[in-house]
């Protein structure tokens, strides 16, 4: 595609237009096309200011209608996402923008024919990075690795900016460069919290990430070995000497149990550390703790962003059998072939932080290796964004499982059908497969097994299968069920408009609305509801298939009910809708203007496919509208029948069926067709047969016929006799499906249980449409009733509350104080199998969650064990915490420990003695 050169710019940066706004549209979308079919590292990416490109997207999307009148923008302006203060030349992005929102990524081609077309800037390029060690992902580093150097001739500091993936030797070049130091002078420093943590090689093609440089942390310059910083010196007052220069390579070295100097391996006391070298974090050497001093007191620091994995990282670092495990000599358990491991590095690198953690005493540790291998194994946490503590851990958990396997070579395991046998034989068979494939501590400690049940809902086949589970994602019972509040109108005229409000299920369908109200305003057994949008005085849409998920109605619309008297079996459910206008100025002047002015909510109910006189339509409005009376009206108003009211609003209609049509397009008229000669006398209102869009009107007269179609529409006007007769205030001011009040004070959310939680969990209920289940007896897919059930709980209990949650319109964090208990959580009674286990719990750890979904901060409770006490964690800062803390709001992920019972603990003890 060849795209004409712009040589015709003018000073103000607006050009001679030599493109339509389609024209524009169509050309950056066949370049950015073209970008995304040739994805490769190094590849340029532009950023550029939402605010800007949201004003361009107006101006190219006014032809399809999505914009009506847009300017065109002016120079391409993104001084609203880089910093006031820093070099015009070298523009840098403010921190904690979010693409989408602050700003919009373009490839270099779609840049360079902006900036054509509109000029200005400054531009601000980034580069595509492939990440991830088995499965490769693409990503633009929008925000490359910034270090803090200082200069030891003179303590200077310059920002040096690289991307994560430039080599050592790379920073080199650029760092000579800036201070005019010839490289073979130089001598540069990781240089983390002010100690100098280990040479950088100039030689050295390692990447900055996997020297485990973070963002913002400080690099040491020296010139010729020498440096006048005082800071560079440890506080013994020297060099770090113990620090090697070239980390350890030994996996095994890092991963074995250390050994003490009269040569015997540890034990697992935790209070024993012995001195050992290190390639993790903080720079210090690991020795072993001094009399009084506490293992597992150690903080983690925040490396820009972390405080999700060291809130996670805490709980598994104050699990008893996980800790006792990886204080340990665990390198026999390494599984370097696995295919779906990362090679042993992962749990390698676990395992050495954790030593870190309870060998420090109180000091704080950077967790920087671990950071790079996560990154490394896991992209998704790479970076200095915000995450979420559970997803961490599901990983983390996994990944350990699959770096310990101790099954090297899976066998194949061909899975039997349950064909009727008993629960416990099936569990106990799949159990067994589970454990010939999979062998780790992981699954020893933290995995479980329950039991699903799918019920076809057509031909009642019960499929019953047992799976293993990590930990349990508990919604909260508000996450279920959803408040809906719809306005139900009374066809007979019996009653005024009624707003109800329902709970139903989140995931319901309109059949679940239809019952609850239904429920909830008395609904007779003869009688039925009519669901309906009701968007600018007309009905935008029906909900007639009972099926239809309820997540297509949107919290801010307007839904109505119409209580109708249920039609005989095989008849046509044809419509009348009764529109409202000429609430300000009468129908014959909108009607002239071509603009009907409605307001107000329509009428509808059913009519047979007889035709209808104006007579009859009259006496429908007159039932419908007898509950807004404002005075009695004289018996012969309406014309229904003596009462003034017709027994049922659904019309039967008598009149010869070959009397004219109103809606023939013989018989209609435009607009500006006269009028004024219409007779309305012998009716109470005057009506006005009009079309979808309501540009075409026929006044209707006392002999009118009508021959309904599925839908017919008329509009009643309220002129000065009508609003005189009747309230128009009862058919305004629709309440809306949910309305949230930003402005009121928000109101102390009561407490749920953790139980009710769980049995949410436990209940049963539909699948969705997307996650449809293959009946084998029906060969189709079919939408199962599923039934969860626990049949196998673990020593390590994990439960997960879902506070956070997504929809098609809607994100949302919930604060909802979940009550859980800390001592003795008894789950007897939830599970089915009766093994004579012992299924009391004790709470010994929670990961907190504070905040809501654009930011937040995670911390950690954890318990020793030993000392019977609580800490607070957060990040590099910990403090003593009283139980009574505990729970709160933020509680998120809660990690519970089997309590043995003396009769198993002695079984126990007999087994290992056995061994």
């Amino acid at each position: 595609m060849t795209i004409p050169n712009s040589d015709f710019m003018i000073e103000n940066g607006v050009s001679d237009l030599p493109f339509t706004p389609e024209e524009e549209k169509r050309i950056v979308s066949e370049l950015t096309t073209e970008s995304e079919n040739n994805l490769k590292e190094g590849n340029l990416y532009f950023v550029i200011s939402k605010r800007w490109h949201t004003s361009w997207q107006k101006y190219v999307d006014q032809s399809c209608g999505e914009s009506l009148e847009a300017s065109r923008p002016g120079p391409i302006d993104n001084s609203d996402i880089i910093e006031s203060e820093g070099d015009i030349n070298d523009p840098q992005l403010r921190r904690l923008l979010v693409e989408g929102e602050d700003y919009v990524l373009v490839p270099q081609e779609v840049w360079q024919r902006l900036v054509d077309w509109y000029s200005g800037g400054p531009p601000i390029a980034r580069k595509m990075i492939c990440q991830g060690f088995y499965s490769k992902s693409y990503s633009v580093e929008v925000y490359p690795l910034c270090l803090m150097l200082t200069d030891g001739r003179d303590e200077s500091r310059t920002a040096i900016r690289l991307g994560k993936q430039a080599s050592v030797r790379e920073l080199y070049e650029k760092v000579c460069a800036v201070t005019g130091v010839a490289q073979e002078k130089a001598q540069i420093w990781d240089y983390f919290d002010k100690r100098k943590n280990g040479l950088l090689y100039p030689s050295s093609n390692r990447s900055l990430e996997e020297s485990r440089l973070q963002m913002d942390q400080d690099i040491l310059l020296e010139v010729d070995g020498s440096s006048s910083s005082q800071s560079a010196m440890s506080s013994a007052g020297k060099e770090l000497a113990l620090v090697p220069l070239e980390p350890s390579r030994s996996r095994v070295t890092i991963a074995g149990g250390p050994t003490l100097p009269n040569g015997h391996s540890t034990t697992s006391k935790l209070s024993l550390f012995p001195r050992i070298t290190s390639e993790d974090d903080g720079g210090d050497s690991l020795s072993i703790l001094g009399k009084g001093e506490k293992g597992g007191l150690a903080g983690l620091s925040n490396l820009g962003n972390t405080c999700f994995m060291n809130s996670a990282l805490q709980c598994l670092a104050h699990t008893p059998p996980i800790v006792e495990y990886f204080l340990q000599d665990y390198s026999d358990d390494i599984n370097r072939d696995n295919p779906l491991g990362m090679c042993g590095e992962l749990a390698i690198a676990f395992g050495d932080l954790l030593k870190k953690l309870w060998s420090s005493g109180r000091n704080a540790v950077a967790p920087r290796t671990f950071k790079t291998k996560l990154a490394r194994f896991a992209p998704q946490f790479s970076g200095y964004n915000q995450h979420d503590s559970q997803e961490l851990l599901a990983f983390l958990l996994d990944g350990l499982h699959e770096d310990l396997n101790k099954v090297k070579r899976k066998p194949y395991v061909e899975l039997k059908d349950s064909d009727s046998r008993p629960d416990d034989e099936v569990a106990e068979e799949l159990w067994n497969y589970h454990k010939a494939r999979n062998d780790s501590v992981i699954v020893n400690v933290c995995q479980g097994q329950y039991k699903s049940t799918l019920v076809c809902p057509v031909c009642g086949k019960i499929s019953i299968t047992f799976d293993p589970f990590m930990y349990l994602s508990l919604p909260l019972p508000s996450t279920l069920t959803r408040v809906m509040t719809v306005t139900v109108f009374y066809c007979d005229g019996s009653c005024l408009p009624m707003p109800y409000t329902v709970t139903v299920p989140k995931q319901g369908s309109c059949r679940d609305l239809v019952t609850a109200l239904g429920t909830a305003c008395c609904l007779a057994d003869d009688e039925s509801l009519l669901l309906a949008e009701v968007y600018d005085h007309k009905i935008f849409r029906y909900f007639e298939n009972p099926l239809e998920s309820l997540s297509v109605i949107k919290d801010d619309e307007h839904i109505v009910a119409y209580r109708l008297n249920q039609l005989p079996k095989g008849s046509r459910k044809e419509k009348l809708e009764i529109l409202h206008g000429g609430q300000d100025r009468a129908v014959l002047e909108s009607v002239k203007g071509r603009d009907a002015k409605l307001f107000g909510t329509p009428f509808v109910t059913y009519v047979n496919k007889e035709p209808l006189s104006g007579t009859d339509i009259d006496a429908v409005i007159s039932v419908f509208l007898s509950p807004l009376q404002k005075v009695q009206a004289p018996s012969n108003f309406h014309k229904g029948n003596d009462n003034g009211h017709l027994a049922d609003a659904t019309v039967d209609a008598t009149a010869d069926e070959t009397s004219g049509s109103l809606s023939s397009p013989d018989t209609e008229i435009s607009p500006d067709t006269e009028i004024d000669e219409a007779s309305d006398r012998e009716l109470s209102f005057r009506i006005f047969l009009t079309d979808e869009r309501g540009l075409n009107f026929k006044p209707l007269q006392s002999e009118s016929s009508v021959s309904p179609g599925i839908i017919t529409r008329v509009l009643v006007e309220w002129n000065e006799g009508v609003h005189e007769k009747y309230d128009s205030n009862y058919l305004s001011d629709l309440p809306e499906v949910h309305k949230t009040s930003f402005s009121a004070k928000k109101t102390k959310q009561e407490a749920i249980s953790l139980f009710s939680c769980l049995e949410a969990f436990l209940a049963e209920e539909p699948l969705g449409p997307d996650d449809m289940w293959f009946c084998p007896s029906c060969k189709e897919h079919r939408q199962a009733n599923k039934k969860l059930d626990l049949w196998k709980l673990p020593d390590i209990l994990v439960f997960h509350l879902k506070r956070f949650t997504y929809s098609r319109y809607l994100k949302n964090k919930l604060d909802t104080l979940v009550n859980f208990p800390i001592h003795d959580l008894d789950l007897r009674e939830y599970v089915k199998n009766k093994n004579g286990e012992s299924y009391v719990y004790e709470l010994y750890a929670v990961s907190n969650h504070y905040g809501g979904l654009g930011g937040g901060h995670y911390t950690a409770y954890a318990k020793l064990i030993d000392d019977n006490k609580w800490y607070h964690f957060d990040d590099s800062h910990v403090s003593s915490a009283n139980e009574s803390e505990i729970k709160t709001s933020a509680a998120y992920v809660l990690f519970y420990r089997r309590v043995r019972s003396d009769t198993e603990k002695q079984t126990a003890g007999m087994s290992s003695d056995m061994d």
